[in-house]
């Protein structure tokens, strides 16, 4: 009878390191090992965190390369670009197209919401609510309703406002010598920026009257930006185009006015409260300073100009055919009163404030992809500049 069990020998040939029926023991992996992942970082998420840091590392160095290389071949294209040369006022002029047009344009749902509770306060209670029954009523493409003359009006408008005000404030800095320049320029900012944007407006005024016409009539008076020049001309002539001119002078000249002096002198006190100068910073510290400085004064920018932005939306959507400037005024303000010069303010200070950020980092950093510094103040003259 053979045994129930195996035998001692049986079980020595089966469990032997040189039997057939035995797998060899596989080799620990160890810390030296290049491809070992010790098991508490196998599913850990503070790894999968670090991971996700060295490829974001990876990528932004990627494209700083990628950006590095553009710029210098810009630059190559180019050739050398002389500070106040025409090619430097060229520069500036799209660097500020870019900078107005891009900006304004990703804003629009915004402005169409603020452009129709100035017309009317009572027509929404909120951005929210208000672009949920845009989008149920006309769909996404509603909640974008001018989205055309804002990017053709303020792409102009930005175009001269930057460029403008670069040769405006070399011409008058001029004007006043090194010396005076310097002592008075507050002054100078503001003349440069009330200057260009005087002329700057003379390009915008026919888009954003299309614009506001199409944001505060509903359905839209018009489903395209040059249909919609067309039917105001057609009904009114050219002067239709230009009726809002002296408010949008009014809300526009302020506004620019802050928005670079304020923007200068707040840069200018950034950088003076840091340990270094500023051309001793790189370009990521330079252009995050005019972020920061442009969020501010876009602050101090739609406060200023906010009772005049009121009057311009009004008097494009209400003013009638023939009605004296003035007497539209006075009748809409009677209308109004002075609290309804003040709606949607709170909006608008966040709009703006967004934008103006937006616009000084994406014009700085066109600045600085041509080779040119950023803006931040005029510079000392020669015996004081040891102190600075």
């Amino acid at each position: 009878m053979a045994p129930l069990f195996p035998t001692t020998v049986v079980l020595q040939e089966v469990f032997s390191p040189h039997s057939l029926y035995t797998r060899p023991t596989a080799r620990s992996p160890t810390d030296t090992d290049a491809s070992y992942v010790p098991p508490s970082r196998r599913f850990s998420t503070s790894s999968a965190v670090e991971d996700a840091k060295i490829k974001a590392g990876a990528l932004s160095n990627e494209a700083q390369k990628e950006i590095s290389k553009a710029s210098a071949a810009a630059q190559a294209r180019t050739g050398q670009i002389e500070l106040y040369s025409a090619k430097y006022y060229a520069a500036c002029t799209f660097g500020g197209l870019m900078a107005c047009g891009v900006t304004h344009t990703a804003v629009t749902p915004l402005d169409l919401v603020k452009c129709r509770r100035q017309v009317d306060s009572k027509m929404y209670k909120g951005n929210f609510e208000a672009w949920g029954k845009i989008g149920r009523a006309e769909g996404v493409r509603g909640i974008f309703t001018g989205w055309g003359p804002t990017a053709f009006g303020y792409s102009a408008q930005g175009a001269f406002k930057y460029g403008g005000y670069e040769f405006f404030k070399k011409f008058y800095s001029d004007l006043a010598g090194e010396d005076a320049a310097y002592r008075y320029k507050t002054g100078l900012y503001l003349a440069a920026s009330a200057s260009a944007e005087l002329i700057a407006d003379v390009a915008l005024c026919p888009f954003e009257a299309v614009k506001v016409r199409m944001q505060t009539t509903i359905p839209p008076f018009a489903s395209s930006t040059f249909g919609g020049i067309a039917l105001v001309t057609g009904k009114e002539g050219t002067a239709g185009l230009y009726k809002g001119l002296y408010p949008l002078w009014g809300r526009q000249i302020p506004y620019t006015m802050m928005k670079f002096a304020s923007f200068e002198t707040i840069v200018e006190a950034i950088y003076g409260q840091m340990p270094k100068k500023k051309s001793e910073y790189g370009k990521g510290v330079q252009t995050g300073v005019s972020f920061a400085g442009g969020y501010l004064a876009g602050i101090l920018c739609a406060i200023v100009s906010h009772p005049a932005d009121v009057m311009v939306s009004k008097l494009n959507a209400n003013r009638q055919p023939g009605e004296a400037f003035g007497g539209a005024m006075s009748r809409i303000y009677k209308e109004i009163g002075f609290g309804g010069l003040w709606n949607g303010l709170v909006i608008r200070i966040f709009m703006i404030g967004t934008l103006t950020s937006l616009q000084w980092g994406i014009y700085d950093s066109f600045k600085v992809f041509m080779g040119l510094p950023t803006t931040g103040g005029a510079a000392p003259p020669p015996k004081q500049t040891a102190n600075l």
